[in-house]
């Protein structure tokens, strides 16, 4: 797997804590958003469409650094809307690296060469780059041609100056896996750290609702995607995941969501009930956690926007937590690991 040692360690440390003191409910990974605005139009995106004054606010950095402290999960990841839009994102990212979060700074990569001298190479820092599939298919699913070269150029001038690149690729229906496994193996020979895959999920305002993955027809399309995992070729290939999450996906584990693992902060607030449900805003993390009712959320719940979710920001806290459930399951998850 592309996670590295050193945040497999500090994460399943934090979690073992947690255990000991009994706590049921805690984060993994704060997903902070600190604007939507963006520089692409993707059709499957539910962020740019909302309206002009909302798209120009940007969180302060006293902002980001405040929520990440009020939330205390070992991992932060900085979304948007494209990041590096943010006239002080590379001040929130080396506050965060100081802070010893393991942060993943999530970009279209536009703008990466631009910007790239404002970051220094960090094992906390990694720029996690969009990436759909291969040129025609990244650049339509994009809505702009040219992003896919950009994109590669940008990863290849990060990697070149030291710096830990992932990429992060969203499944939709109609994909055809032999595609995807021509951009692993591109992406292998690129020298990538890790690869992140997760089915879309069907946000209420993304123009494209006819491409979202059903939960029988997502895993009968990742039981194809990564089966040469357990061959030559696949070995080369680096998941940004946890195996165990990999499993949830092709159908060979069955988890309930943890919708708390992964909570959401934007310019609104703290998102209710998680990244993929807009439910109104609360104040604090506390709240969020204690006033929730959780139990209207996940397959069990019959909640019908739940029926058919299988995204890593609420499904991989499940799969890491039980990871590291017992010794078997740790062993398993360190042979994986990338040191």
């Amino acid at each position: 797997m592309g996670i590295s040692l050193r945040q497999a360690v500090k994460v399943g440390a934090y979690v073992m804590k947690k255990r000991l003191l009994g706590e049921k409910k805690y984060p993994l990974v704060l997903m902070l958003e600190p604007l939507f605005r963006c520089n692409l139009a993707c059709a499957g995106c539910g962020k740019i469409q909302y309206p002009e004054e909302i798209l120009r606010k940007n969180l302060s950095p006293e902002e980001c650094f405040r929520v990440v402290e009020e939330c205390g999960a070992p991992v932060v990841t900085l979304a948007g809307g494209e990041p590096l839009i943010h006239p002080k994102i590379d001040e929130i990212t080396a506050g965060l690296v100081k802070m010893k979060k393991f942060v993943y700074l999530c970009t279209n990569a536009l703008l990466l060469e631009r910007h790239l001298h404002k970051f220094q190479p960090s094992p906390y820092l990694t720029f996690s780059v969009h990436l759909d599939g291969m040129k025609d298919r990244h650049d339509k699913l994009v809505c702009r041609e040219g992003v896919f070269d950009d994109a590669v150029k940008a990863i290849k001038t990060a990697k070149a100056a030291g710096f830990r690149v992932t990429t992060n690729t969203t499944v939709f229906d109609g994909e055809i896996p032999e595609h995807l496994h021509e951009m692993f193996d591109f992406l292998a020979d690129l020298g990538i750290d890790g690869m992140m895959i997760s089915p879309g999920y069907s946000y209420a305002l993304a123009p494209d609702q006819d491409h979202f993955l059903k939960r029988e027809q997502t895993k009968a399309l990742f039981r194809e995607i990564f089966a040469p995992i357990a061959t030559k070729r696949g070995k080369r290939w680096q998941f940004n995941h946890s195996s165990f999450f990999i499993d949830f996906l092709t159908g060979d584990r069955d988890y309930e969501c943890t919708p708390w693992g992964n909570p959401n902060y934007n310019v609104f607030g703290w998102q209710k009930p998680c990244y993929l449900l807009n439910e109104g805003y609360v104040k604090t993390f506390k709240e969020l956690l204690n006033d929730t009712d959780w139990t209207k959320y996940g397959r069990k719940s019959k909640n019908p926007k739940c029926a058919d979710c299988m995204v890593h920001c609420g499904y991989e806290p499940t799969a890491v937590i039980d990871a590291t459930a017992n010794f078997k399951n740790m062993l398993v998850s360190l042979r994986s690991l990338k040191g």
